[in-house]
């Protein structure tokens, strides 16, 4: 259940946190170390991404980090993964066209997202939903992302004479995720470099991902009840239905902390996301005492005092157990 109070609780200090990740520049996603550069062309920005947020989940597993030194810097998950991506980019941007991903081999995968044979868990499903991007994009649209997003009008949702960008793009099966994750990300990176303008803005959500998920659950803005909540005190694995319905709840009440704050979703999920990689961290939330990140305020997490893990009436669990998806 959403917990509706708690989301009018904690609403004051999210928009203060907010305002000082602003005051700070919002991300373009036009760092050439990971995106392309600002001047690249709309399809190839738009192909970019597409097959970017397809790759982008579990890169990481208990015990097995997804991480790497590359020209003398450490890059870890989603880093490494944007920065493999850039690489490629810049060396051969035809590697992100429909005809070469529809004849995507697992050993292609490799090559380009292996590092000193570390490689993601699940290069064979990774190859099969790159293959299944560059099929469905030459057969239904041309082989053209940016055909299927003038199709859209801008809008996320549809209305009945025109599909939104969220209806259109789950025929991609990397994009098929009931919650919706991928698709909000993919439109927010798409959003950001201008490739798409959303005309329908009230229907943005955060994408629903492990650090935002877990932060609104030690927030209490989403409790767990009954054989659910059991099953994340003890660790057990949730099956999709469950999961779903957990992240649905987390989704719907970001949002209503996004509408309380007057914030935009997809800033919003900006600051949750670089706190759940900084501040309130799988293992170990620094609640009265942390360096840097979103949430660090004078050294102190500046939710501790709405937040109930900070103030000791629950535990600091993580998310709940759902690892073997291309979901997340």
């Amino acid at each position: 259940m959403i917990d509706d109070a708690q989301v009018k609780r904690i609403a004051p200090y999210v928009r203060k946190l907010v305002e000082l990740y602003s005051g700070e520049g919002i991300d373009r996603f036009d760092n050439p170390d990971y995106y392309p550069p600002s001047d690249s062309d709309e399809e190839h920005v738009a192909r970019y991404f597409l097959v970017m947020v397809a790759m982008d989940h579990r890169l990481s597993r208990p015990g097995r980090p997804y991480e790497a030194v590359i020209g003398g810097k450490f890059y870890h998950g989603a880093d490494l993964l944007y920065r493999l991506g850039a690489e490629k980019y810049h060396k051969d941007p035809s590697f992100f066209s429909p005809e070469r991903l529809a004849a995507i081999k697992a050993k292609d995968v490799k090559d380009w997202l292996c590092v000193n044979s570390l490689c993601p868990v699940d290069v064979e499903r990774r190859t099969a939903l790159l293959r299944d991007l560059g099929v469905k994009l030459l057969n239904l649209f041309d082989g053209e992302v940016m055909s299927a997003i003038r199709l859209t009008g801008g809008r996320l949702r549809g209305v009945p004479e025109k599909p939104g960008f969220i209806d259109l793009f789950k025929v991609f099966l990397a994009y098929n995720d009931p919650v919706e994750k991928k698709l909000f990300l993919l439109a927010k990176f798409l959003e950001r470099r201008g490739v798409i303008g959303i005309v329908d803005r009230e229907n943005k959500r955060v994408p629903v991902d492990n650090h935002v998920t877990r932060i609104a659950l030690r927030l209490g803005l989403v409790r767990l009840k009954g054989r659910l909540a059991v099953k994340h005190s003890r660790g057990e694995e949730f099956n999709d239905y469950e999961d779903v319905l957990v992240r649905i709840n987390v989704r719907e009440a970001w949002h209503g902390v996004a509408v309380e704050t007057g914030v935009d979703d997809f800033i919003l999920d900006d600051v949750l996301w670089a706190a759940g990689r900084k501040n309130c961290t799988r293992e170990k939330p620094s609640c009265h005492s942390c360096v840097k990140g979103p949430f660090c305020v004078n050294r102190r997490c500046l939710l501790r005092e709405v937040c109930p893990v900070a103030l000791g009436a629950m535990p600091a669990l993580p998310e709940h157990n759902f690892l073997d998806t291309w979901w997340y």
